[in-house]
């Protein structure tokens, strides 16, 4: 048997966004904008710990959410968390669980957040 002495090129993987591991700092690469970028509004809204997990729920049961984004006080993005388009039903329910598990955790522990819905129009 001979081995081949020509090198084989490694497939690359190019990241979507660089971590800073020593200060957690996430520059973002930039992206050509999509049709679908183009239809996307944000809205944040000011709310209480406690009233986090109902205020996801039904802002998720509304529809057309692409992502939740939870940030403390002074803006420091706490989790984010893309959501799946076109999931219905009970599945939605499953689905979902650990994200509100998530959601719940983080309301139980800081007591004035920020939560930012990115939505489809």
């Amino acid at each position: 048997m001979s081995q081949d002495t020509e090198a084989k090129p490694e497939a690359t993987i190019e990241p979507d966004r660089v971590v800073d591991v020593n200060t957690n700092a996430v520059a973002a690469e930039p992206r050509e904008k999509t049709a679908a970028d183009e239809n996307v509004k944000t809205e944040e809204f000011r709310i209480q710990g406690d009233e986090l997990v109902a205020k996801v729920k039904t802002l998720i049961h509304e529809g057309n959410i692409r992502r939740i984004i939870l940030k403390n006080e002074t803006g420091h993005t706490l989790i984010e968390i893309p959501l799946t388009v076109g999931v219905v039903g009970s599945v939605l329910s499953a689905a979902l669980f650990p994200v509100l598990a998530a959601v719940g955790a983080i309301g139980a522990v800081v007591a004035h957040l920020t939560l930012a819905i990115e939505k489809r129009e």
